[in-house]
């Protein structure tokens, strides 16, 4: 039993192992119990489930605390809430990509789930990237920092425009090498269809399959934020990725709430570019002003939570009066009610 206490990437192998068990179980759970058939969810089912998995990630967190210290505990939590608040806009595209392909809300879901299957392998392999880079060379940290600095004045500045899907280099690629249906065939990535010279059965990838690759595309471009971001805050890799994957666990739980209500954020984009550039400024500040001293991340912790509660509350009360928009009662265009 020696390698359960055996070191890997600076926390003993056990920690690991337990956190994996989590995931795969709160995984099977979902998929295997809570949504064994594909239907639509509302926006009240939405909220409880995305609060069953808010519970778990902040019990989680009060274990890292008790067994890794009140430091990494405190990092833990401000890591989470920054991946939190970042995938609100990771919402609004991928609302985008399902409408675009005319996916079902009883299907979003399942597709939902696969995407962050893959998301769990892709951020594993940025995050492990990353670690080894600020490993070798702590002055990649300034390099991400200042790239957080520079991505919240982009933000801050930039008019929103919707990303062009159809022209997308992936879509592309795979509707000129891959047989890709017109239709889609309920949850499935890919059937047999007759090949139209030989009348032979071949596979064909669906909407749904497309979708899904657009969907982790998209999560790679936000994870160009949201890595460097974690990494501001703890060089520790256990923290860097459960507090990250925890965050991203419940996102397809609340995409259902947030895309009922995703104009009611409008100004909470503002909000997102003030933490990304109060997080960058702060490894300079802590390096440079601080003679090396720790930024305390009781401090860290609040003014992020207060940034995105600003930005949440000030944009409900911009927004009052405007009606939502329940997933479950809408059939995306395209198909047939």
């Amino acid at each position: 039993m020696e390698f359960l206490f055996a070191d890997w990437l600076g926390t003993p192998a056990w920690f690991w192992l337990a956190f994996i068990g989590l995931v795969v179980a709160l995984t099977a759970f979902d998929l295997g119990v809570l949504h064994k058939e594909d239907k639509a969810m509302g926006i009240g089912e939405s909220l409880k489930l995305t609060a069953f998995y808010i519970t778990i990630a902040l019990l989680f967190g009060a274990w890292v605390w008790a067994e890794k210290g009140a430091d990494l505990g405190m990092k833990y939590y401000t890591g989470f809430f920054i991946e939190k608040a970042l995938s609100i806009d990771n919402v609004f595209v991928i609302s985008l990509i399902f409408t675009f392909f005319a996916i079902p809300a009883k299907y979003q879901y399942r597709a939902l789930l696969w995407g962050i299957v893959a998301v769990i392998f892709l951020r594993g392999a940025m995050i492990a990237g990353g670690a080894a880079l600020v490993e070798q060379a702590y002055w990649v940290l300034y390099i991400f920092a200042a790239f957080l600095v520079f991505t919240g004045i982009k933000m801050f500045f930039s008019n929103d425009h919707d990303p062009d899907i159809g022209n997308n280099p992936a879509v592309r690629w795979i509707s000129l090498h891959m047989r890709v249906t017109k239709e889609l065939h309920d949850q499935k990535f890919f059937v047999k269809v007759p090949d139209e010279k030989t009348g032979k059965l071949v596979n064909a990838a669906t909407p749904l399959f497309l979708a899904l690759v657009v969907i982790n595309l998209a999560d790679l471009v936000f994870a160009v934020d949201s890595v460097p971001a974690i990494f501001a805050i703890t060089t520790d890799t256990f923290i860097v990725y459960t507090s990250n994957i925890m965050a991203i666990l419940g996102l397809r739980a609340l995409y259902f709430a947030l895309a009922a209500m995703i104009d009611r954020f409008a100004y909470l984009k503002y909000a997102l570019a003030a933490v990304l550039v109060f997080i960058g400024s702060k490894i300079f500040v802590s390096d440079f002003l601080l003679d090396g001293e720790k930024f305390p991340p009781v401090l860290s912790l609040g003014v992020t939570l207060a940034l995105i509660a600003g930005g949440v509350v000030f944009s409900l009360y911009k927004t009052r009066g405007q009606p939502l928009h329940d997933p479950a009662e809408t059939i995306a265009p395209g198909t047939v009610n």
